[in-house]
């Protein structure tokens, strides 16, 4: 089925940053891997096009795009023709929205030309090595003070934390409410935080993830962001969002994997004939498109809803849920009919099998997803 096409100018921009990716991100993939990091100056470039925070106003030197439909052709041509590991998204629409939303107007004429230029990059801290998507088991706590929060604590897995000049922490401050969580403005410098290692992963290499680690950091209540006690209500209003566009890229990146089996399987020749000639391979690919596509039509419905201001917690597990475990069975297929050379480094499918693999954890695991959708129907 032929998607739902895009506006003129949609499909002018998707072909814009598809050049962009091809010439200025995709002949760096292999150095990035090696290097378990992405170039500062990938951010600055993207920046310098306006990829960077779309949806910011223009007078702070954004495009003022509010459609998530940008964003969504970004995902979709990074992870075909980028690096999977070049997180501008989590930048510009997992954690850049927590600044427009809940950010004073200091807070925004301070950091909001930096981010859409690519000058400061940015993160969030939410995960401890206790808690997980159990927001209420954090441990790291921030004590009110006379002119400043004093942040104690450590936090893990935090995607850009090497290359993060803005890191927003999530910190318990008040100590008999579980929800009680503030989010603080942690800044590259502060004393007293300390990043550890750059973590090595199973998957998307180039991408930096690290331990991050805070003694005493004095946080000036300027940095507080949003209300104080509100973050864990701040942090539950970016969920839906993170979902679909973690549902974009596993769409997409599954479809990438198709493709990539489809080609091999047409020439990698088996008793005398095409791989692809037999019942077996074409039966298997026939599924995964079905369902590749079924994927990608809900997906696209979700994102509808959104601009609408219409999609809810369930929806978007549903479409978190169902793209991230095809993505999970078209990778485990790719490799297999790719016979051995899927086992090999060299080939894509193998490095997509091995990202793939946090697709069913990254944004709440898949068994998150189960029990936030049970709930609506048995609750």
């Amino acid at each position: 089925m032929q998607r739902r096409p895009f506006e003129p100018e949609m499909e002018q921009f998707r072909d814009s940053a598809r050049k962009f990716l091809q010439q200025e991100i995709r002949p760096h993939s292999e150095s990035w891997r090696e290097a378990n990091i992405v170039d500062r100056e990938a951010f600055r470039k993207a920046g310098a096009q306006g990829y960077l925070c779309m949806w910011a106003d223009e007078q702070y030197g954004g495009l003022g795009l509010k459609d998530f439909r940008y964003e969504q052709i970004l995902i979709e041509e990074n992870s075909l023709h980028g690096d999977r590991g070049y997180f501008i998204t989590l930048h510009s629409r997992l954690v850049g929205p927590y600044i427009e939303h809940f950010g004073s107007a200091e807070q925004k004429q301070r950091l909001l030309p930096g981010m859409i230029s690519g000058e400061t990059i940015l993160a969030i801290a939410m995960t401890e090595p206790d808690a997980g998507s159990d927001l209420a088991g954090m441990k790291t706590r921030a004590v009110e003070q006379d002119d400043h929060w004093l942040l104690n604590g450590s936090k893990t897995y935090i995607s850009n934390g090497i290359n993060a000049d803005v890191v927003i922490v999530a910190a318990r401050t008040h100590a008999e409410n579980p929800h009680g969580v503030t989010l603080f403005l942690v800044e590259r410098g502060m004393p007293g935080f300390e990043r550890g290692r750059n973590l090595q992963k199973m998957g998307l290499k180039s991408q930096d993830t690290a331990e991050l680690f805070f003694h005493d950091v004095r946080v000036p209540k300027a940095n507080v962001l949003g209300q104080v006690h509100g973050g864990f209500y701040h942090l539950m209003q970016g969920l839906a969002e993170e979902r679909l566009i973690a549902a974009c890229s596993s769409v997409a990146a599954a479809r990438l994997a198709l493709e990539l089996t489809r080609d091999f399987v047409r020439e990698r020749k088996v008793f005398g004939k095409p791989l692809s000639k037999l019942q077996n391979t074409r039966f298997k690919l026939a599924a995964l498109d079905a369902e590749i596509d079924i994927a990608q039509v809900y997906v696209d419905r979700c994102v509808e809803a959104h601009l609408q201001g219409q999609l809810d917690a369930v929806d978007a597990s549903r479409a978190k849920l169902y793209a991230s475990e095809v993505f999970g069975r078209m990778v485990d297929e790719g490799v297999q009919l790719h016979g051995g050379a899927g086992y090999m480094e060299e080939y894509e499918i193998c490095r997509l099998y091995q990202d793939e693999r946090v697709g069913r954890i990254l944004a709440g695991t898949s068994e998150i997803m189960k029990e936030i959708i049970a709930r609506s129907l048995l609750d």
